[in-house]
């Protein structure tokens, strides 16, 4: 990977492929890895930007807390660096959250914008606490307990399964504790949302344990002109468990 050094921390990420830029945002706890089966569909129409988000996978860790305002940031700086002007941004999940910090944050620079098994709501005062709550464990206790809990959630699928497992338990605590108050803290989308000029791609699993489908219909529904792939019986990963078919959604983008 290279890495490029934004407000004093090491962004590291990948780049392939040739034509529209499309940067590809990871979702909690995770890295850019998650990507990897669907960038070779992809790399024949897009200029693919990898990154892994502070704190994750190689990226670098600081001591203060983040919010998802500076993840957006970071990935601002990134593409400057990068001198690419305008690009299409898509999320998984809290990489969700993070494109859409990034087109509050620099409408003019979205190209279009991709929600995979995300949403637009803020948390409920329950589920801060929860987060909080999660935080506080992630550092008293490590990694694993997040381990546990999130891998039969992400997917049923034995395979993806085994991946996440292993790709959780590598990420640093501070990271997952940092994210966690960040995605607590996020503001609501629901209204920046309708005020997008640019194209959004919506793409949801119909069993998602852990973002309900419902989340991505209500997105469609508040954005009729939204390209929306609801993919059945697919969990909260599905560009690991069906990557064909959010390739082709993502494709949309060319149209």
């Amino acid at each position: 990977m290279e890495k490029i050094n934004i407000a004093g921390i090491d962004i590291a990420y990948e780049r392939q492929g040739r034509g529209v830029p499309l940067v590809l945002i990871h979702g909690y706890p995770l890295d850019h890895t998650i990507w990897d089966e669907i960038t070779p569909l992809l790399e024949n129409d897009f200029d693919l930007i990898l990154p892994d988000l502070r704190g994750f996978g190689e990226s670098g860790l600081i001591e203060a807390d983040s919010s998802i305002l500076d993840f957006a940031s970071d990935i601002a700086d990134l593409l400057t660096q990068l001198k690419i002007k305008r690009a299409i941004l898509a999320g998984h999940s809290m990489g969700g959250y993070v494109a859409l910090a990034f087109g509050r944050a620099y409408p003019e620079r979205v190209a279009g914008l991709g929600l995979i098994s995300s949403q637009l709501r803020a948390d409920t005062p329950e589920g801060k606490v929860g987060r909080y709550e999660t935080a506080r464990q992630v550092m008293d206790k490590g990694v694993g307990p997040v381990v546990e809990a999130m891998t039969p959630k992400l997917s049923a699928e034995p395979r993806v399964q085994a991946f996440v497992r292993e790709l959780i338990s590598k990420q640093r605590p501070l990271a997952l504790s940092n994210a966690l108050t960040a995605m607590a803290g996020r503001p609501d989308s629901t209204d920046l949302a309708q005020t997008f000029k640019f194209p959004v791609v919506v793409v949801h699993g119909g069993a998602d344990a852990l973002i309900p489908v419902e989340r991505g219909r209500q997105v469609k529904a508040l954005l009729p002109n939204a390209h929306y792939a609801e993919l059945p019986n697919l969990g909260h990963m599905p560009m690991m468990e069906n990557p064909q078919a959010v390739a082709e959604a993502l494709r949309f983008f060319l149209k």
